[in-house]
């Protein structure tokens, strides 16, 4: 039980990435006390790639434990990330690279977006899952982003 708490408390100190802008939200259970359970949309810029910003839509379970911190998010999401300015890579980009992380219950759970580089179809390949330390869940979501040239404006 010892070990338990000493891995859990490891995990709590981790970076969990780039931070993701709020873009909006909507309310889908009404709760007497606490928030609302609701689907949040947010949006995050892939750190290695320039050019390149990930929407993601995911649950945020209200309530009282939601309101403090507590309650688990539902392992469901929806990405899609599209080019917005120049393509351009700032250092290797190693296949399934984690981009974006975070934390959607106390200590167990995390929902991940990692990239892969498609090299024959020149194109950014987007992943994102959900994953726990015991076990995790098979229902993710993919998005795919050709690297084209960028018109400049004149």
């Amino acid at each position: 039980m010892r070990r338990l708490l000493l891995i859990a408390a490891a995990m709590m100190a981790l970076p969990l990435g780039a931070a993701a802008e709020e873009i909006g939200q909507v309310s889908t259970v009404f709760k007497w006390v606490g928030p609302n359970d609701k689907i949040v949309v947010e949006a995050f810029d892939d750190p290695k790639v320039a050019g390149v910003t990930c929407y993601l839509s995911r649950a945020k379970t209200g309530g009282v434990k939601g309101g403090l911190g507590l309650a688990e998010d539902r392992a469901e999401a929806s990405i899609a990330c599209r080019q917005v300015g120049a393509i351009s890579f700032s250092g290797e980009l190693k296949d399934g690279e984690e981009v974006f992380r975070e934390r959607t219950s106390l200590v167990f759970k995390t929902m991940q977006v990692v990239r892969f580089f498609d090299e024959k179809r020149n194109t950014l390949v987007y992943l994102v899952y959900s994953d726990r330390i015991i076990e995790g869940s098979p229902q993710n979501a993919v998005t795919a982003i050709p690297i084209l040239p960028w018109a400049q404006a004149r």
